[in-house]
């Protein structure tokens, strides 16, 4: 094996690099991957744009991923050469409070692959073996490096615990897709997807949604849920956008007693405007959910190689480390455009 490889650094905010850099070395209980393809996430913009993770500059991104393992140091947990693999990309100290408590998400050292630490827009990573999992025979490289999104919406889903009949109501149509399919298989009912783009709300109508709600030929999403649910409004709202409007209209979308999960990340600073009189009176609720961890990697596997989510409508193309930057702007442009694998073994952009 050769000491160096290729990766696309983000050498400072809006600056990409492709360059030869040292291949990572393996310690006892990691192994060496060998990247096959890396979905770009919403958060590789963030960080491009220097909203989240500038003081870890320079680093190499990436952190939807599947690969191959090269390399197996000392105590690999059983893993071999040639296996195929993803890897959850959460890192925890293992002994401070939150983690003793279960908690690892919100540990005093959290550090995530690709976010904090050199990732996956690169031909090889390392991981710790602990966090590796293989993919079954029947998924796809592309299907693997889309586990990761999946988590976090299994996570959230875990953590609003929707009753079975009950409704549910997303705002935002990128992961928003996802959160609409999980909650059809949580047996809710009616499902309603808000959102601004006509093909990826019709990709939620054909993966079991209820209803649609286009932004662009409604004046008032809440009147129109309100509508859809005999004027009570949902007894679930998942916030997929991140910004303040759109946390205020999920908010104002739910019947007393029903609860908002707050999935879509805001700016640090960002405050919204709730009336606390809504939960004293109205006993609403609000739960939080930031990625996916543990046992959600396993389930997300699950459903995928079952066949329960089949997340090929939402893939659109396949690009080399060297478009990546371009692949980042395009996604802005062009709102047909959903998700895009980067691979460091293509030479050309391919259409999925």
């Amino acid at each position: 094996m050769a000491n160096t490889m290729k990766a696309a650094v983000l050498e400072s905010v809006k600056h990409f690099e492709i360059k030869e850099v040292p291949i990572p070395e393996i310690g006892e209980g990691e192994v060496l991957v060998q990247i096959k393809n890396t979905g770009i996430c919403g958060t590789d913009w963030s960080i491009y744009n220097g909203w989240y993770s500038a003081d870890k500059l320079p680093m190499i991104p990436g952190h939807e991923f599947s690969g191959v393992i090269a390399k197996v140091g000392k105590n690999g947990n059983g893993f071999k050469e040639g296996d195929r693999i993803t890897a959850d990309i959460n890192m925890s100290c293992g002994h401070c409070y939150y983690c003793i408590r279960g908690e690892q998400l919100l540990c005093n050292n959290f550090t995530q692959l690709g976010i904090h630490t050199n990732g996956t827009y690169a031909e090889y990573v390392k991981a710790p073996a602990s966090l590796v999992h293989h993919l079954p025979d029947n998924l796809s490289f592309e299907e693997g490096a889309f586990i990761e999104p999946l988590s976090c919406c299994i996570h959230a889903a875990k953590a609003v615990n929707a009753r079975i009949g009950g409704s549910m109501a997303i705002v935002g149509c990128g992961l928003g897709v996802l959160h609409a399919r999980m909650a059809v298989l949580r047996a809710c009912a009616p499902v309603i997807i808000i959102g601004d783009n006509k093909k990826r709300l019709q990709i939620a109508k054909d993966m079991g949604a209820d209803y649609t709600i286009d932004i662009n030929e409604v004046a008032d999403p809440v009147a129109e849920v309100k509508k859809l649910t005999d004027g009570r409004g949902v007894d679930y709202a998942i916030e997929a956008v991140g910004t303040t409007k759109t946390y205020e209209q999920a908010f104002a979308m739910l019947r007393k007693g029903g609860t908002l999960s707050a999935f879509g990340i805001t700016g640090e600073q960002d405050i919204m405007q709730v009336r606390p009189f809504e939960f004293v009176l109205g006993e609403k609720k609000i739960t939080g959910s930031c990625a996916g961890i543990g046992d959600d990697w396993p389930d997300a596997i699950t459903l995928l190689a079952n066949g329960r989510i089949d997340p090929k409508p939402l893939f659109s193309m396949k690009v080399p480390l060297e478009d990546l930057e371009w692949s980042l702007h395009e996604l802005r442009r062009d709102p047909n455009l959903f998700k895009i694998f980067v691979s460091p073994e293509v030479s050309k952009r391919e259409v999925l």
